[in-house]
Order: structure tokens, then sequence, then C-alpha cells
């Protein structure tokens, strides 16, 4: 694959491609180590084993110089390999309508505060100045039922999520269930989902008005849904949606007494009723949890991404997705082996096991590897079992909203340093 995308070298070295692309992978599990810690970490269980105790690993500086060689190609390749869907139709809650649980959404990265970043990612301004970091913005397509990202695409920070979501419905299937949130609502995100061969739900915003046909006999309406410009709808371009008008009793969930309006592609209510696709939305939110164990537990959100040029940014994405994607593997094939839900099991336990299992495969011999690996999934499987869902429901609210310090601003990037030390420019009054 290596080949293919053109990155080789001309001279083998010490870090070669091939343990690049590892290191790459490696210091998106290993994110709060610097680079020559990872890979320390990659290189722990061999070191025992090596025949010279005097062998040095390769300097921080020398990755830094071969990623940038490799280039962010060959990670998007590997991901676009690796990152599938794994539930099978005996997945707990991963299918419903005999189809697969799909969700689009999105979320911003910061990044370095480099000019580089900058130039090229943008950032937001707001009413009290410029974001304090330059920020990517990732949009991604995954399996609800076992949180795998199956697509995923990276653009500045301004352009609407809108075009990153039409970019992963490439990799949409017939079989699949696909929905989104209101913010991505877009006539033409239906028009090829169903081209695709693949039913679609969606929210409505407030400004939508769907021309009503008939109610059905579950209380949704049969409507007609209309593109935004005006030379489409006089050519008649109309798309037949179900839509489904409700709101909550239960003062305690956010948006009760609210109307919400979802339309949805599956016109039959004997296979779907109103209320079975109103529950099936909820679960709409498990993309989200997908995001915080991205972003919150293997990422470390509280501190910005480690690449300050743009094509590494790119290539740690994609390395974050792979790892991502190796671990949900692990435990997808430990919720089979004993019977649960793959959501049921503890995401950052499978982690912590998993970073610790480098070491155990490289200090046994590959005979008895397949003996490890079931034991790395029984530690997944038993000790990372999740209790039972509760109930619950938080405000959509933030802890910290301003700061008492001045903002920084661009004469701030290059202040001038002493010329001379402390204890000199020391004078008493």
């Amino acid at each position: 694959m290596l080949q293919q995308q053109g990155a080789h070298a001309q001279r083998e070295r010490k870090l070669n491609m091939v343990v690049t692309v590892w290191v790459v992978i490696a210091m998106n599990l290993f994110a709060h180590l610097s680079i020559a810690h990872v890979m320390r970490k990659l290189a722990r269980g061999l070191r025992f084993i090596w025949p010279d105790p005097s062998y040095r690993l390769p300097q921080a500086s020398a990755f830094t110089y071969r990623r940038y060689q490799l280039g962010a190609r060959p990670l998007a390749a590997l991901c676009r390999r690796l990152c599938r869907p794994m539930a099978t139709p005996h997945t707990p809650g991963a299918f419903r309508f005999g189809l697969r649980l799909m969700a689009i959404d999105g979320t911003v990265e910061d990044l370095p505060d480099t000019p580089e970043n900058a130039a090229v990612f943008g950032r937001h301004h707001r009413d009290r100045g410029q974001a304090a970091f330059p920020q990517v913005q990732s949009v991604y397509l995954a399996e609800c039922g076992t949180h795998a990202m199956v697509d995923a695409g990276f653009w500045p920070c301004h352009p609407s999520e809108r075009l990153g979501a039409f970019r992963v419905l490439r990799s949409v299937t017939c079989d699949m269930l696909v929905r989104w949130d209101r913010g991505l609502h877009d006539f033409d995100m239906f028009l090829e989902t169903r081209q695709r061969g693949a039913p679609a739900r969606g929210r409505l915003p407030a400004h939508v008005k769907p021309k009503v046909v008939e109610r059905l006999a579950d209380d949704s309406i049969l409507a007609y849904l209309y593109p935004r410009e005006p030379q489409r709808r006089k050519r008649g371009e109309p798309l037949v949606v179900r839509l489904i008008e409700s709101t909550l009793t239960d003062p305690a969930l956010p948006g009760c007494g609210e109307v919400h309006r979802l339309v949805s592609t599956l016109l039959d209510p004997s296979v779907a009723s109103a209320l079975e696709l109103v529950c099936t939305d909820h679960e709409r939110w498990e993309i989200e949890l997908l995001i915080d164990e991205t972003d919150t537990h293997q990422r470390l959100s509280e501190r910005p991404l480690r690449s300050h040029k743009p094509l590494g940014v790119i290539q740690e994405l994609y390395g974050l997705l792979i790892a991502h994607d190796a671990i949900r593997f692990l435990m997808h094939e430990a919720a089979v082996q004993h019977e649960l839900a793959p959501d049921r099991l503890s995401f950052v336990h499978a982690l912590e096991v998993s970073r610790d299992a480098i070491a155990a495969f490289q200090m046994v011999s590959a005979e008895q590897w397949p003996r490890l690996y079931q034991r790395l999934l029984e530690d997944i499987g038993t000790d990372g079992k999740l209790p039972n869902r509760r109930p619950r429901s938080n405000p959509r609210v933030v802890k910290r909203k301003m700061s008492k310090w001045r903002l920084k601003r661009p004469e701030h990037h290059n202040w001038p340093k002493p010329t001379r030390p402390f204890c000199e420019a020391v004078a008493f009054i």
C-alpha cells in the first residue's frame, strides 16, 4: 500500500515508512506522552529481547522528518481500507427495521497556533475577538450500534458542515438507515441518500415548511419536501417524505413542550411506525458518544493536536481514527464472545488494556498470540462491562464562559524577549 501511495524512501533506515505509520497511529493511543516516549512504549517489549542492549531508538526529530516524508495519503488510504461497519444482524441494538443504524455528525478540533495552520484551516471570529486556536472541522459517518467510524473528512472550520456531510455519503449503502440532526438538513442530502438506495431520517429546522398531502393511521403525515432554489421548485422536484410531529411530556427532559419535527423516507407505517422512528432518533446520539471517545478519552481534547503543519494535521487525524477503529474492533469481538451489545463495554477500559497489551504481544512467540488475544478479549469483555444505562438528562450549558485576562491579539504573538537575566533587572525603590 505504501508503494501504491508513493510513500517510499531511497534508503532503508532505522525509522522506515512502516514504523512511521505505526508511530502515527500509536501517538493517538498515548496522547499524553511526547513522541520520544511514544516510541519507547512501542518498543517496550522488544527492548527486553533485543540482542544489543545499547541499541538506541530514533530521536523525535527523526520521526518529524519521516512523517512529513510519509504524508497523509497512506494514512487516508489505510483508514478507508480498515474503517468499515462491524455489526452483524445478531449484534444487539445495531439494526432497526432490518437496516443498519448510521449517523452523520461533525465536530471541530483545536490545532496548534501556528501561521501555517491558521492560513489553511482558519479560526472563528466571535463577539470578543478571534478564537484562541485555529480549528479543523471533522465530519463523520458512524455505525451507532458499534461506534465504528465508517467514513470521515476534514476541512477548514468556516465552510458549512453540510459540505462534509455530502462527502461521507459516498460510503452509504442500501442496507443503512442514515440519520442527521437539523443543522445538516438539506433537500439534496435526502435525495442523494435515496439515490444510493438507503432510507434517511432527519430533523427539520423551523423555517422548512413541507406541503402536507395526507395524515396516516399512526398520526404521521405524508408530505412533499422541496429544494430551496426557486428555479428547482418551479420545475417541480418534490420529494415524498413522512413528517412526524411530536413533543415530550416529562418536564425533566430537554425540549419538553416543544414541537419536534422528523422527516423520513421510510413511508410505510407498517414497516416503521411513528413512535418507533421517534425512539430510533434518540439513538442518533451514539455518534456524540463516539466523538467523546476520540476527543475526551483518546485525544485528550483539553490540549490541541500535536501537528504544527496542515499536512501533519490531516495525517494525525487519520491516525486517530485508525487507532479508534482498532480499539472498537477489539470491543466488538469481546462483545460477541460475551453476548453483549458493544456499547455496554467501557471504551476507557479497553483503551488502557490495549495500551498495556502492546508490550505483552512483543515478548511472546507468535505461537502464543492466539492465547494472549483471547485473554485480551476476556479482559475487555469481563472487567470492562458497564452497568445498565440510567434514565438521565443534562441541560446544554457550559461551566466556563468568560476569562478575566486580556484577549491575545496579533501584537502579542512575537512578544520581545528579555535582554538580561532576571536578577539584573531588579531595582529597589
